[in-house]
């Protein structure tokens, strides 16, 4: 056996975590996962359990979850469609509406689920209707279980609403803020990596997606004006046209959205905190989840602003599109996927996928690897702030555990010249040298570390999850944790404040971390957040209109 200076075996070190894809999840999960040196699981050379990461479309069933191994990850939480299907989350937001006031709940157009709210939706339409000297509202119907724009319609008179399944129906908002004439909406990714703590981040980076023709109220059924999905856009005549003040397609970064809103001194600052309150909100209404350890959502918030800057909630959405249809989106979402893996916080022990191995402890150890220029952050950044959080010393690093094996994955070699440049990789023979030049640690005895694999994950999930398979059990929710959380820091034991793009926006405080341990409290949670809520400053009114007229003719 080949062994290197400290007592490491060369083959242990260079071990690859190993990715195990469902069918029909998004090439791109698989294009990252091979360019970071994973391997994908081949399930008739290898035990059930010998993978690190399981990612599928679909819920996973509950047994699942039980039999989750310390070095596993499920990129789905149980029950998270709970805010991710249109008519849940609508009740879930009234409630919460109902509980804790309509001051934090009002970024959320009053919602009528159809056909059980029919008769409350006549009585508000017609209410309008009769009002005297007060414009008749526009309406937006969606069905509940559909995506990507399918099925929607906009209307103003009752007798086009038309629907042959469970729909929403809501106010539409006729006044979005325009740029250049165009309707716009953010698509902000959200990961949370624990619902009990909850624990969320928000990343930096998004798409800006835009109608591809202009704003039009006289024309409800213009698809192109209204609806700003990329999936009807990218079918549109104007989609490959360039578009004054957008340019071609139809998606902008954050990056660009930002920079768009300074030169006209729009103070953006203030926006962005509104729009974290909204996320933190939103996924506190369906708090607690069943408990559930080594798992992941990826959530898609969809965002609308008006003309006067204030975020409007327009849904959630579970598995958000990993397709790539232009530059943007492999810009966007490649770097989102690396950091989402790097959110993951894999260890050297977990590349063994054991419970113990020979020469190493139990606990779980970080692979060393270059900080240099890394300063850490003694505070999580508030609710209220949108500054740059300093990025983590290795204390906080959660630099996956295999940077070291990249280089043995053959199918890593199609990796494009512009991928290595944004994710730069060191060598196999530089990590190498690094670990030889490390101080020196006695090994252990591995007679002493003879132990037994633990048996596998039982089965695999079916082509399509039924309801009832992820719906918990009593036994579920009497379920205890029994692998710590991969998502602290091992300094502090605290949530790691910033991973890549990824930052931390709950717990915010002290005050709400304690609120979120042993069980949500969401009282408390609430009192915590009214507090920042009040001290945010007004934004800037000097020369608004002056701006938002530049914004919707530039």
């Amino acid at each position: 056996m080949e062994m290197m200076a400290g007592g490491y075996d060369t083959r242990d070190i260079l071990r690859p975590l190993v990715f195990r894809l469902h069918e029909n999840v998004p090439a791109i999960v698989r294009e990252v996962l091979l360019e970071r040196g994973w391997t994908e699981f081949d399930k008739k050379e290898q035990d059930d359990a010998d993978w690190n990461l399981y990612w599928r479309n679909s819920p996973f069933r509950m047994t699942d979850h039980h039999s989750i191994k310390p070095w596993q990850r499920l990129n789905h939480y149980p029950e998270a469609v709970r805010i991710t299907r249109k008519d849940y989350l609508a009740r879930h937001l009234k409630r919460m509406k109902g509980a804790y006031g309509s001051t934090l709940y009002e970024f959320s157009p009053v919602a009528f689920i159809m056909p059980n709210d029919y008769v409350k939706f006549i009585a508000e339409y017609s209410k309008e209707r009769h009002s005297v000297g007060r414009r008749p509202s526009y309406w937006i119907c969606k069905p509940v279980d559909l995506s990507r724009g399918r099925g929607i319609i906009i209307f103003q008179d009752i007798k086009d609403l038309v629907y042959d399944c469970t729909v929403i129906v809501q106010k539409y908002i006729s006044n979005p803020l325009l740029i250049s004439g165009y309707k716009l909406d953010l698509r902000l990714y959200v990961c949370v990596t624990s619902f009990c703590p909850l624990t969320i981040y928000t990343y930096d980076e998004g798409l800006v997606r835009f109608a591809t023709e202009k704003f039009d109220l006289d024309s409800l059924d213009n698809v192109y004006a209204h609806l700003t999905n990329t999936s009807i856009n990218k079918y549109g005549a104007s989609y490959k046209k360039y578009k004054e003040g957008i340019g071609c397609g139809c998606k902008w970064t954050f990056s660009k959205f930002r920079s768009y809103l300074r030169i006209f001194g729009v103070d953006d600052m203030v926006l962005w905190q509104k729009i974290n309150n909204i996320v933190i909100l939103t996924l506190l209404a369906v708090t607690p989840l069943p408990v559930a350890s080594n798992c992941f959502e990826l959530f898609g918030f969809d965002i609308l602003i008006d003309d006067k800057f204030k975020p409007w909630l327009l849904e959630v959405n579970y598995n958000p599109a990993l397709c790539l249809d232009c530059s943007i989106d492999d810009t966007v979402k490649r770097k989102l996927l690396h950091d989402v893996v790097e959110l993951l916080n894999y260890k050297q022990i977990d590349t063994y996928r054991q419970n113990q191995v020979a020469g190493l402890k139990t606990s779980r150890r970080q692979v060393p690897w270059s900080t240099a220029g890394q300063s850490a952050t003694e505070h999580t950044p508030g609710l209220l702030t949108c500054q740059k959080v300093a990025k983590c010393t290795s204390a906080y690093s959660v630099q996956p555990a295999l940077q070291a094996a990249r280089g043995s994955i053959r199918k890593a070699a199609t990796l494009t010249k512009k991928t290595v440049s944004m994710h730069p990789r060191k060598t196999l023979t530089s990590q190498l040298r690094e670990r030889m030049n490390m101080p020196k640690i006695p090994s252990q005895a591995k007679a002493e570390a003879k132990n037994k694999q633990m048996p596998g994950a039982g089965h695999s999930p079916p082509k399509s999850a039924q309801l009832s398979h992820w719906l918990p059990t009593p036994d579920f929710c009497n379920y205890k944790l029994t692998t710590p959380p991969y998502f602290l820091s091992d300094k502090d034991q605290r949530p790691i404040p910033r991973v890549g793009d990824f930052v931390l926006i709950f717990p915010f405080n002290e005050a709400a971390l304690q609120a979120s341990r042993d069980g949500t409290d969401i009282k408390s949670i609430i009192k915590e957040i009214n507090k920042l809520v009040s001290k945010q400053l007004p934004s800037k009114q000097q020369n608004r209109k002056k701006r938002i007229g530049y914004l919707t003719s530039v």
